[in-house]
């Protein structure tokens, strides 16, 4: 056991849980809110422009969802299967899985890409842009698409960091391009008067960015696990395990995309202004949603290696841990937004109509944030110790099976109430559907944890490193 492999086996399996999640969590929390920040601003400054222009940012999220849907498949499912091999101290096998993840990303994300490129104007109208937004649409979505590939990748690096415990590293590389893209909106937009293509080029320009300073975190040696091209070979075991492991991150991406192209085209109806608040609603609440994700990214390096260090009841500790502390903060977070509702919705968009429809919204959109550690939480536990068929299905609730019905069929007895309330319906429904997964799974776990060879390969490196400093000391 070389010493950054005990490094980890100390930071993941000795450290307090108390103390590892939050220490985890936080730079995850951080950098999840500053990409939704930028997000927000992106929103905030597009807004300007017009409804319209403001409507066509909630139009591309579903084109953005694609790419981050191949980014978290191979991220999500290249870091469970490292952390796990690590956490049975099997290195190379990490290294080939990382470099395996990479450069598939790479690969297959230029497909979107170039696609969407060609038809831009035909896909801009199937995802619901009227005649007044598709002009804004094309402009922002060409800058999203030729993006699109610096984004999946990223998606790839960061999860590599942070299922091996790097959270710091994996939080500067996202940090950075948020940053630069808040600085570079209001100087491309309004200083070089381009408009809604400034936004389109500081987002384009923040995501390259931010892949180059990942890319330099992997390759510098701040991993145990390596990405390149010496340690890439094909195998079909390792491509296999990622896809699995990784199935459930696209199956919830894809539907997020989905989910959000049907609430365009549902809104559709009731005007540019329904479009525009429901897409405004949906950026606060992934913002505050955000820091449930960062607090579970904090649990889910720890669960996977530890599910291979067979430390169970470290597990059952995390888990609940993470599960209260999720609860407090969105549950504070949550109030915080019912009480402001109307203000909040204005800081992006002063239009009478587009404040009148997003509060209401707002509102019921954030009693479902207050269940929403449950789903989150016993997703990532899943995807994280590589039961995918579990992740799988609980992936598909909240977006799909409960999401993407309530915004067919409400609306139908309710009209516009039900768009605004189906995703409080959703979030409500999948926390009831986890509940029994979740307390299946640790009964059937054993309640105590069991000896592996990686404990007994730290215990022989501790053994050996203080009979050196005895040796050295005499």
């Amino acid at each position: 056991m070389n010493p950054k492999e005990r490094a980890q086996y100390k930071r993941l399996v000795l450290t307090p849980i108390n103390k590892l999640i939050p220490r985890l969590a936080l730079p995850a929390v951080f950098s999840m809110l500053i990409t939704m920040i930028y997000n927000l601003v992106d929103a905030y400054f597009v807004g300007r422009l017009g409804t319209s222009a403001s409507a066509s940012i909630g139009i591309l999220v579903s084109v953005q969802s694609v790419f981050q849907a191949l980014g978290f498949m191979f991220g999500q499912g290249s870091g469970s299967n490292i952390s796990r091999h690590l956490g049975m101290g099997d290195q190379k096998a990490a290294s080939r899985i990382a470099s395996l993840g990479f450069f598939s990303t790479l690969l297959i994300s230029l497909v979107p890409a170039i696609l969407g490129l060609i038809f831009i104007t035909p896909l801009m109208r199937f995802l619901g842009s009227t005649e007044t937004i598709l002009p804004y649409s094309i402009h922002y979505g060409f800058y999203i698409l030729i993006s699109g590939p610096a984004l999946a990748v990223s998606c790839v690096l960061n999860n590599i960091l942070r299922y091996e415990g790097r959270a710091f590293y994996s939080m500067f590389g996202l940090v950075t391009g948020g940053v630069l893209n808040m600085i570079g909106d209001p100087i491309l937009m309004f200083g070089f008067h381009m408009g809604i293509d400034g936004a389109g080029l500081s987002t384009a320009l923040s995501q390259y960015i931010s892949l180059g300073v990942l890319l330099y975190m992997v390759l510098s040696g701040k991993t145990i696990s390596r990405v390149s091209l010496r340690e890439l070979a094909w195998n079909r075991t390792y491509f296999t395990a990622i896809l699995k492991n990784g199935f459930p991150s696209l199956i919830r991406q894809v539907l997020n995309s989905i989910a959000t192209a049907t609430l365009n085209i549902c809104a559709n109806p009731y005007g540019d202004a329904a479009i525009a608040a429901m897409a405004i609603v949906s950026r606060v609440v992934m913002f505050l949603a955000s820091t449930m994700m960062g607090i579970g990214q904090g649990f889910q390096p720890v669960s996977s290696y530890n599910y291979g260090a067979k430390k169970y009841r470290r597990i059952r500790q995390a888990f609940f841990f993470t599960w209260r502390s999720g609860e407090l903060v969105l549950g504070v977070l949550a109030v915080l937004c019912m009480l402001v509702p109307g203000p909040v919705i204005r800081i992006f968009r002063d239009d009478p109509d587009v404040v009148r429809i997003g509060a209401l919204a707002l509102r019921l959109q954030c009693i479902a944030i207050i269940v929403q550690p449950l789903g989150v939480m016993t997703n990532m536990l899943f995807q994280s110790i590589g039961r995918s068929r579990q992740a799988s299905f609980t992936a598909t609730l909240r977006s799909g099976v409960y999401y993407i019905p309530a915004l067919l069929i409400l609306p139908r007895f309710f009209g516009l109430v039900g768009i605004q309330s189906a995703q409080t319906v959703a979030d409500i429904l999948t926390a009831l559907t986890c509940i029994p997964f979740t307390v299946r799974f640790f009964r059937e776990i054993p309640e105590e944890d069991q000896t592996t060879e990686v404990d007994l390969a730290y215990q022989k490196a501790v053994a050996s490193e203080a009979k050196n400093k005895y040796a050295q000391e005499s």
